[in-house]
């Protein structure tokens, strides 16, 4: 293994109560943020409570108002965030686009337009009490808070954002220190917008710092926590959050298999894996990070992908060149990720492409990689790899592609190809995900904002998008209230009568009895208990 370069410039806690920030594609310094105390963090909630007031009271056509004033900003300024995205996460300018600007005004289109329509009062069937109406209301929980990761540092902050505003409640937003350079200028967006509206911009408020202030953040009050990032650090939040009885939705890792049966079209399989695997330097929560490729097309699938990988071009978008891929966001993770290849090297991993860090010199960056040959006892098969990386895995038939997708403890998406429309559905109902898709990488699931988005086992619970993610911001209030006003009658309960058991026993029988044998047993029963009475 390559030692890992380190420097003591590139300590992003090298200054006490300041956060370094650097470019990870050049390590050049690109600024510094102050560190929120606990002190500062509970004076945030509070700012954030007080906004919530006036804001959870606002009509949804001004909610509304508020998105499209930031839908309006984002479209004037995208090279400008593209750039901001660039320079604090070492991505590609295609990628910023396509990943966080893209996927951030369709979330907001669906808001805007579909929003309300899942949030206004829902009737329900009242049930036997047929002189009651039946509803659900969704009412804002209040400050909510987002602990979010660093590998998307404009979308990952929006997509908690956005379903907050709309359901009315404020929020409070924790990013990572690792892209805390960027948090400040996107968080203005949204300021400028609530103001542009008359609202108090402190219904978006930002709190930077390393995992002191997260932990703050979880004890201070908030009233629902979203949190995106690893499973260790996922079951500490959870840990934290228990002792206030704090509703969490947690988006963590995943380790989603991307099934190729015999009958795939390759072309169309290797473009998709492409995507899964090497969109955001594979720091992508629903990368495609095990390839179960089947026996009789295994040879032609990894040409295919060796010949699209070897035209991949490697560098800082930062500095104006035309790349492929970038830099990894952390050096951390960067050493997780040469770890883990070197560990399938040695087991007998045969090394198509890549397989090593690359100018080092420069910047924190992993060729782009292709392991063909790994099997299951190799730990990137098992372990989240969060990096530029294909694993190829041979196998026989459709049985061994399932038992394995379903082999290790994540549960996040996953993809399957095949042209047979009832194959595919057939496998694709046998994996164990939150979501699949179909002749198309996983991860493009979350474009189709009516889905949810959320894994199971190790992968999480709670979902986000859709009408369930904006349901997950909210108290769902079960309301049972008068058919007709004005018609009162009292249900006499007390005191209790000598023939009421008999009565109560001959009209559960009258309705849950099936058959017209067992209603007329129950009806029989009912009327002997009145007539006694």
């Amino acid at each position: 293994m390559n030692a890992p370069i380190s420097t003591p410039a590139l300590r992003i806690d090298a200054q006490p109560g300041m956060i370094q920030c650097f470019d990870p594609a050049t390590r050049e310094p690109i600024g510094t943020v102050p560190v929120d105390d606990a002190a500062a963090v509970a004076a945030a909630i509070g700012r954030a409570r007080e906004a919530q007031k006036g804001w959870g009271m606002s009509t949804f056509a001004q909610r509304r108002r508020v998105l499209c004033h930031v839908r309006d900003a984002i479209l004037d300024r995208t090279e400008e965030l593209c750039d901001l995205i660039v320079r604090d996460s070492g991505k590609t300018r295609e990628n910023a686009l396509m990943g966080e600007i893209w996927t951030v005004c369709e979330k907001l289109r669906w808001t805007i337009s579909q929003g309300e329509k899942h949030l206004k009062p829902e009737r329900v069937s009242p049930g036997l009490f047929l002189h009651k109406k039946a509803q659900l209301e969704f009412h804002p929980l209040g400050v909510l808070g987002a602990i979010i990761p660093w590998n998307y540092p404009f979308q990952n902050i929006m997509n908690p954002v956005i379903p907050a505003l709309i359901t009315g409640n404020a929020i409070v937003v924790k990013p990572s220190e690792w892209v805390a350079w960027s948090a400040g200028p996107i968080v203005e967006i949204l300021h400028d917008a609530l103001r542009a509206e008359g609202f108090s911009p402190d219904v978006v408020t930002l709190v930077q710092g390393f995992g002191q202030t997260g932990a703050a953040l979880i004890e201070s009050g908030v009233d629902g926590l979203v949190f995106i990032g690893s499973g260790r650090n996922g079951q500490k939040v959870l840990e934290a959050a228990a002792k206030t009885v704090t509703p969490v939705v947690l988006e963590l890792g995943g380790k989603d298999p991307f099934i190729v049966c015999d009958d795939a079209d390759i072309e169309q399989a290797a473009h998709a894996a492409m995507a899964g695997c090497f969109i955001s330097a594979g720091q992508n929560c629903v990368a495609s990070e095990r390839l179960l490729v089947f026996d009789a097309v295994y040879d032609q699938f990894e040409a295919k992908v060796r010949d699209l990988v070897r035209q991949m071009k490697q560098g800082a978008a930062s500095q104006g060149e035309l790349v492929d891929i970038g830099a990894m966001v952390t050096p951390m993770q960067l050493s997780i990720v040469e770890e883990l290849v070197d560990d399938a090297k040695a087991k007998g991993a045969r090394v198509v492409s890549g397989g090593q860090r690359v100018m080092s010199e420069r910047g924190d960056y992993f060729a782009p990689t292709i392991l063909a040959d790994v099997t299951p006892d190799m730990r990137i098969m098992n372990e989240e790899t969060f990096g530029p990386v294909m694993a190829l895995c041979r196998v026989p038939d459709e049985h061994h592609a399932i038992e394995l997708a379903n082999g290790n403890g994540f549960g996040l998406s996953a993809s399957v190809f095949s042209k047979d429309q009832a194959r595919a559905r057939r496998i694709a109902s046998r994996v164990q995900s939150g979501m699949v898709a179909i002749n198309e990488f996983g991860g493009m699931t979350y474009m189709a904002q009516d889905l949810t988005f959320g894994g199971i086992k190790q992968s999480g619970f709670g979902r986000l998008n859709g009408r369930d993610g904006l349901r997950a911001c909210c108290n769902v209030k079960a309301v049972l209230t008068d058919r007709v006003p004005g018609l009162h009658f009292a249900n006499k309960l007390f005191p209790v009568a000598s023939g009421d058991f008999s009565k109560i026993k001959g009209a559960v029988e009258l309705v849950y009895r099936p058959g017209i044998r067992g209603k007329l047993r129950g009806l029989m029963g009912l009327a002997k208990s009145v007539i006694r009475s």
